[in-house]
C-alpha cells in the first residue's frame, strides 16, 4: 500500500457465558457437562413423574376391593342421544372415609380416545343440603398442564375411586363426580347421608 501502513487486526476474545449469576448455575467461563447431564436428568425426571398415567395404574389406584356396604349405587346413564359412554357413581361409606366411584364404559365396539386439556381426568366434589361446597378432591393436588389423550377400548370400564377422608360432620351430602373429557365428558350426582 503506498501511503499507508498497515495496522495488525486486533482479535477479540469471547466474553464468558452467565445465564444465572445469581444461582451458580452456568456461571463459570466452561460449561461443566455433569452439571448439564445433571439438569436434563431432573428435568426428565420431573416430567415422567408428572405425565399421563395408564389405564392399569388409574384402575389400581381406583379399585374397590373393600367390604365396606354400598350406600348408594348410581345408575346407567348415556348423556345424550348417541353418546357412546354410560356412566354410574357409587358412594360407599368406609371407617376412615366416604370413598367415590366414578365408572364410565365404552358401549361401542370401537376404541374412543378421551382428550383432556391437563393432567386432571376427574373431579369429585362433596356440597351439603343447602349446595355449600364442603370438599373437592383436587384441591391440595398439583396437575400437569400438558394435554393427554386416554384410549378406552370397546366395552372396556374406566374407574376413578378417590376418599373424602373424615368427613366434617354428620348430615345429607351430595356428590358430584366428573370426568373433565373435553370430547366426552361426563358428570353425575348422588345423594348420600352421614350418619
Amino acid at each position: 500500500m503506498v501511503g499507508g501502513s498497515l495496522r495488525p487486526t486486533r482479535r477479540l476474545r469471547p466474553t464468558p457465558l452467565t445465564v444465572f449469576p445469581d444461582l451458580g448455575f452456568m456461571s463459570s467461563p466452561t460449561l461443566s457437562p455433569s452439571r448439564v447431564a445433571i439438569a436434563i436428568l431432573c428435568a426428565g425426571a420431573l416430567a415422567f413423574a408428572c405425565g399421563p398415567r395408564t389405564h392399569s395404574e388409574a384402575a389400581s389406584t381406583a379399585s374397590l376391593a373393600t367390604a365396606a356396604p354400598v350406600l348408594q349405587q348410581g345408575t346407567a346413564h348415556s348423556h345424550s342421544e348417541g353418546s357412546t359412554l354410560a356412566s354410574n357413581l357409587d358412594v360407599k361409606l368406609e371407617r376412615d372415609g366416604v370413598r367415590f366411584a366414578l365408572r364410565v364404559t365404552n358401549e361401542t365396539k370401537k376404541h374412543l380416545e378421551l382428550t383432556f386439556p391437563n393432567g386432571q381426568t376427574h373431579e369429585f366434589v362433596v356440597v351439603d343440603s343447602v349446595g355449600r361446597e364442603i370438599w373437592r378432591w383436587s384441591t391440595t393436588r398439583l396437575f400437569t398442564q400438558a394435554v393427554q389423550n386416554k384410549l378406552l377400548g370397546g366395552g372396556e370400564t374406566m374407574r376413578l375411586s378417590e376418599q373424602w377422608p373424615h368427613p366434617a360432620q354428620h348430615g345429607k351430602y351430595t356428590v358430584i363426580a366428573s370426568l373433565n373429557s373435553t370430547n366426552y365428558p361426563v358428570q353425575e350426582r348422588s345423594d348420600f347421608v352421614i350418619p
